[in-house]
């Protein structure tokens, strides 16, 4: 059961030493807090505005690891001839 009013840090500092999935659950415990609506409303927009910075956070996360993702593409030989975005634009 979620603690009814959640303790947030008053500094965001920790989001970025944060792996991806931590800060994802860090998010979705607000997201379910938020959705309860019994937290007060200062407390509420402080953990709304953590959520934003989880947020981006998360989406900074997700595209470096998108731009790392890449296809090798093979050349008719056999042998490496480079590689491309796996979802070229």
């Amino acid at each position: 059961m979620s603690d009814p009013n959640p303790a947030v840090p008053n500094d965001d500092s920790d989001i970025r030493r944060m792996s991806f999935e931590e800060a994802l659950a860090a998010l979705e415990g607000i997201v379910s807090n938020l959705e309860r609506g019994d937290v007060p409303l200062e407390q509420s927009i402080r953990i709304f505005e953590r959520g934003e910075k989880l947020k981006t956070h998360c989406d900074r996360l997700l595209n470096a690891a998108e731009d790392k993702v890449e296809k090798i593409k093979a050349s008719r030989a056999g042998k490496t001839d480079g590689t491309e975005p796996l979802d070229p634009a």
